[in-house]
């Protein structure tokens, strides 16, 4: 089958158009034929740093982690799946998992769900990883209905999943952007925009919360922005981050009682560690979609597999809004 290969690391490392052989079916596995993936910051990282991320696979390598496609053949003991299947999921490109970046992927039923069947291909290989992280955040931060809820970050991948995940739980979602066309996205995913650029995080607390604090603060920056988010958060809060590789003065969370939430989404695929959880999460996604109240949003530009090297820029560059998503 046609792969793009990754045969060494680094910034100018590019993917090259490789033939490798088709994977076989395994106990507990299926065989999915590829009709989409998408590109996630972590892929980039492993990209440029190789060996320096305890999660990259050997070179030569095969990345990407989220797809949708078809299902073609059945692992002994899958149950729930059925030749002809839509499904998506995030299950392989790093560690051992090989990754999307070809034609077919073996993928463990425990990492996958059915499609939504609203959703194209092209919007279901966006969702996984983003999705099940910002899921996972706002879940674990004991998102209720009613709360005043601040997303960081809110037109990015995660991001503008979790003001989704946050507006269905019922939640009356704040979120903060930096430039106009970041602000618009905002305002149209229903969140109440904030920027950053030009409202101190005291000045906005005191606008929207009367002082008081967001009750649940879900920051997809993280690092030193964290800090905010401690500022920013209510007595006893909840603060959930996807970035939390730093050294950080947790004294302003010591003196607010606040609850820390680290996710960390790859721990189910590196560590073999509660896979069925994904499972789950990513069926539940597929009813919330299903419901019209997540739809990813794509970058503008369309990626072929030849052009894996061409995606990864775009994404690096910034210069998107949305998911980048590649097309077999």
């Amino acid at each position: 089958m046609k792969a793009m290969i990754l045969n060494s690391y680094g910034p100018d490392s590019k993917f090259e158009a490789t033939e490798i052989e088709k994977p076989a079916v395994k106990a507990g596995h299926v065989l999915v034929k590829i009709a989409a993936s998408s590109v996630n910051t972590v892929d980039t990282m492993i990209r440029n740093m190789g060996e320096e991320l305890p999660l990259s696979p050997a070179t030569p390598a095969l990345l990407g982690m989220d797809f949708a496609g078809t299902v073609e053949a059945i692992g002994e003991g899958v149950e729930g799946y059925a030749v002809g299947d839509e499904v998506y999921g995030c299950a392989g490109g790093l560690a051992d998992l090989p990754g999307t970046l070809a034609e077919y992927i073996v993928a463990d039923s425990k990492l996958i769900a059915h499609k939504a069947k609203n959703l194209s291909m092209r919007e279901a290989a966006a969702l996984p990883l983003v999705a099940i992280t910002a899921y996972e955040g706002l879940i674990r931060a004991n998102i209720e209905a009613g709360q005043q809820v601040l997303v960081h970050g809110g037109s990015g991948g995660v991001g503008h999943v979790a003001i989704q995940l946050a507006k269905h739980f019922g939640a009356d979602v704040y979120s903060t952007g930096g430039g106009g066309k970041q602000l618009e996205l905002i305002r149209e995913l229903g969140a109440t925009p904030i920027n950053y650029k030009t409202e101190s995080v005291e000045q906005y607390v005191d606008k929207h919360t009367d002082g008081a604090g967001f009750e649940l603060v879900f920051d997809s920056v993280g690092g030193a922005n964290l800090t905010n988010s401690f500022e920013a958060a209510a007595l006893n809060g909840q603060v959930a981050t996807t970035v939390s590789m730093c050294e950080l003065d947790l004294t302003p969370a010591h003196f607010k009682g606040l609850s820390l939430h680290v996710v960390f989404m790859l721990i189910p695929m590196l560590h073999d560690f509660k896979r069925e959880q994904h499972a789950k999460i990513l069926a539940e996604l597929t009813k919330i979609a299903e419901a019209g109240a997540l739809k990813p949003v794509l970058d503008e530009n369309r990626y072929s597999l030849e052009q894996a090297s061409e995606a990864h820029a775009r994404l690096e560059s910034g210069q998107g809004m949305g998911k980048v998503v590649i097309e077999n």
